[in-house]
């Protein structure tokens, strides 16, 4: 392993800035820290361990973060590297900054002896809507950061910059920390028949409804319900679907899904100040719906999974890349069964659009009325690859087997 550099001192950076409370919560369940303690060794040493606390009080945190600043070296005009750096064993890899940046941000990693290629981390644009007349989410609390990077089990990283180093530049590394009971997770929610699936109508009378999928609640998942730090935000009603991908790896397992999950979460809600996992639903690709942000699912509950269109609508990450791979049928399938089940809740025909309010993208200016079909991708909504290629174009499919979904169940839809 000649020439793998030491992570540096985490703490290095934080000693001249202001504590960040969210950051500093005691790891208890489901994520555990990759950095090791250590004495702060020089750069350069072939044999050094990762150095530095994990905290100023030594308690765990959930996601290391590691300042980059005098870790980056110049590879070239405006590029930058970290070279070859060990660490413990780690699942998740991301980076985060203040601000805006346009640089494009690679990572590789190790696993055993065998280096992966260079994988560009895209930019995330899920974030929450601020808003100050809500508790939440803030604009002095939240950072900027890339998707989270599912590696599965690596022990070294590099990290790439091409173009203007973004300002306070992190490293994040998580360890899913694989448990017993992710092997078999069973649906805590179970599927409705469709003789339960019932509504009591404005005029009194009891009308059919599409029944809920079954799901596998935040518990099912391990969700340390101490990082939900603010109460849940209700939409006043449901729109929009916005369908995502997670630009993450999709050759898991089944018994990596909630390691995964757990691992999102910690890096929504710990590296980058979000009240909770950003998305009100994960689908995998064996078809299994995960039930994300807290608030319970049959409620109207704001995510922070579309930039600006986050308010009356419910946003489905399927996890996986989709811009070179197909989304399976059975993930295909789940998308209906959720959707229908959400739209016909709130009367909404899947196939047709919705005049939405703007609270700022990348694509739309703030306080502007848009139209956007009721089913849509991130892409629509901002400036991203977001749901993939693959998976975006599945949406005129889904918007129709949604329809028919929602039809044989006594919905009135065009």
């Amino acid at each position: 392993m000649s020439g793998q550099l030491p992570l540096p001192d985490p703490n290095a950076e934080r000693r001249t800035a202001p504590a960040v409370t969210r950051r500093s919560v005691l790891a208890t369940a489901g994520v555990v820290p990759v950095l090791a303690g250590g004495t702060v060794l020089r750069a350069g040493s072939a044999d050094a361990l990762i150095a530095g606390r994990r905290t100023r009080d030594a308690r765990r945190l959930p996601a290391s973060e590691t300042p980059l600043r005098g870790l980056l070296h110049a590879d070239g005009d405006q590029r930058w590297t970290t070279g070859q750096c060990r660490a413990e064993t780690f699942s998740v890899a991301a980076l985060t900054w203040d601000g805006d940046t346009a640089a494009a941000l690679s990572v590789r990693t190790r696993t055993g002896q065998k280096w992966s290629g260079w994988t560009t981390l895209r930019h995330l644009d899920d974030a929450p809507d601020v808003d100050p007349g809500t508790q939440g989410e803030t604009a002095g609390e939240v950072r900027s950061g890339t998707e989270p990077l599912w590696v599965g089990r690596a022990q070294a990283i590099d990290v790439r910059v091409e173009g203007e180093k973004p300002s306070r530049l992190h490293l994040v590394l998580i360890d899913a920390d694989p448990r017993e009971s992710d092997r078999n997770v069973r649906p805590s929610i179970p599927a409705e028949k469709p003789d339960e699936a019932v509504a009591d109508g404005a005029d009194g009378r009891t009308r059919r409804r599409t029944p809920r999928p079954a799901l596998r609640d935040r518990k099912d998942w391990g969700a340390n319900e101490k990082w939900a730090e603010h109460d849940p935000v209700i939409c006043r009603t449901i729109q929009q679907v916005h369908i995502h991908h997670s630009a993450s790896s999709n050759g898991y397992a089944r018994r990596d899904v909630p390691g995964m999950i757990r691992s999102f979460y910690a890096y929504h809600t710990q590296s980058l100040g979000w009240s909770d996992i950003g998305y009100n639903f994960l689908v995998d690709r064996f078809g299994r719906i995960w039930v994300g942000r807290a608030g319970g699912p049959n409620r109207p509950i704001r995510g922070a999974h579309t930039l600006g269109f986050n308010d009356t609508s419910v946003g489905i990450c399927v996890i996986g890349n989709y811009e070179q791979v197909k989304p399976s049928a059975k993930a295909i399938t789940a998308i209906v069964k959720l959707a229908s089940w959400k739209l016909h809740m709130y009367h909404r025909r899947p196939g047709g659009s919705a005049r939405v309010w703007s609270h700022s993208s990348d694509k739309y200016p703030k306080r502007e009325w848009v139209r956007l079909r009721v089913i849509d991708g991130h892409r629509d909504t901002n400036d991203t690859a977001c749901p993939g290629i693959k998976l975006y174009r599945k949406l005129p499919r889904i918007r129709k087997r949604t329809r028919r979904r929602i039809k044989r169940h006594g919905g009135l839809v065009k």
